[in-house]
């Protein structure tokens, strides 16, 4: 297996961790689901392991702006309060502090390490510092693979792609890791031996017709959709590997790929080449290795969306290509799975959340927020 541990001089060292709490609801079920309305989570049951995903589309709007000028302390007030800064920290709250989450599309440029600090910083600052039990008691540790190909990730300053997977401190030993297949900073590994369980957060390529190059010569080699299947390739594998050895596989994020009609709305693209990439799919992830889709293994043919575009109406459109796949043999432990499906909860970015649920995988440990805080 091609993989490699991430060292603490590009992220913090695995720590001692534990089960958790976690989830919440989404919106309406219709085609055109739409609420502004966020709501309260449903907590699993004690021994369970609760993922988070979500295509954030950059992670700037989180982030604390630049100190201001001086010369602004000179001018009136506004007249109005603006409006709020989106919060992860927030977000970690109100989805009752998932175990895992796993944030795609971050937009940090690999050499920006004071961005990288502002991210492990904002998602454990405190909500209300004279409050502990009101969004200061859990944790995170936070990890990236941000892109290193200086042939076909260069657009923005280096500023494209790149996962973040957050781990909650209490859950019990894992292991991260990244690929050595994997230049564009699309793929994390989370293992957890004790639980013979890998956990991939993955940002999948989106196939389209610009050259991919040779990552070491420059070399046009094909274009984005033949490296989307080569992709979907790599990663099976990775997967296969890690189930000829016994463990059991998630794989969580944006795959870019919408199944079937009902997946679409208005409707599904059928260009030949996104066709040839939704059979590759569906032939080497869901008929070879038998993964679920745990959203439509509890949901069936409920609609609800996960691409969500802005600049244009709530509900005239969506597709749902982020997924929850998991190993057939965790499906007698999936206990839920959902989408959260609506506007507020799509907040900056053009995807909205969705997670599922693992009864019976992390036993409960020490709380976190009686752990002292990793630097």
């Amino acid at each position: 297996m091609s993989t490699s541990t991430l060292s603490p001089d590009v992220s913090p060292p695995p720590l001692k961790r534990c089960r958790c709490t976690p989830p919440a609801i989404s919106s309406t079920q219709a085609a055109v689901t739409s609420t502004a309305v966020l709501t309260a989570p449903i907590k699993p049951a004690s021994r369970a392991l609760r993922i988070f995903t979500w295509n954030i589309n950059g992670i700037a709007p989180f982030l604390p702006t630049s100190t201001a000028k001086i010369t602004s302390f000179l001018k009136a007030p506004p007249k109005h309060n603006p409006p709020s800064q989106p919060s992860l920290r927030a977000c970690l709250r109100r989805w009752s502090w998932p175990d895992l989450v796993g944030l795609q599309e971050i937009k940090i440029a690999p050499t920006d390490v004071k961005r990288q600090a502002s991210v492990r910083r904002i998602v454990n600052s405190p909500l209300d510092p004279d409050n502990p039990d009101n969004g200061n008691k859990y944790l995170y540790d936070t990890y990236f693979c941000l892109p290193r190909d200086k042939y076909n990730a260069t657009g923005f300053g280096g500023k494209v792609y790149g996962v973040c997977t957050l781990v909650r401190r209490d859950v019990e030993n894992v292991e991260i890791k990244t690929v050595d297949w994997d230049l564009e900073g699309r793929v994390l590994l989370c293992e957890m031996p004790e639980q013979n369980l890998v956990v991939f957060n993955v940002y999948a390529v989106n196939g389209t017709t610009y050259d991919y190059r040779d990552p070491d010569t420059g070399k046009v080699v094909g274009n984005r959709h033949d490296r989307k299947r080569a992709f979907h390739s790599l990663l099976s594998n990775e997967v296969k590997q890690y189930e000829t050895r016994g463990w059991n596989a998630v794989i969580v994020g944006d795959i870019n790929i919408s199944r079937t009609k009902v997946d679409s709305f208005p409707k599904l693209r059928m260009g030949d080449d996104h066709v040839k990439n939704r059979a590759d799919f569906e032939k080497k992830f869901m008929q070879e290795l038998g993964m679920i889709d745990t959203f439509r293994h509890l949901k069936a043919d409920e609609r609800k969306y996960t691409y969500r575009p802005t600049g244009r109406p709530w509900g005239s459109g969506g597709d749902r290509v982020d997924l929850c796949l998991a190993s057939k043999d965790l499906a007698p432990r999936l206990s839920d799975a959902d989408i959260l499906d609506s506007e507020a909860e799509r907040g900056p970015s053009d995807h909205v959340p969705l997670y599922l649920t693992l009864s019976g995988v992390v036993p409960q440990t020490k709380m976190s927020g009686d752990r002292e805080s990793a630097p």
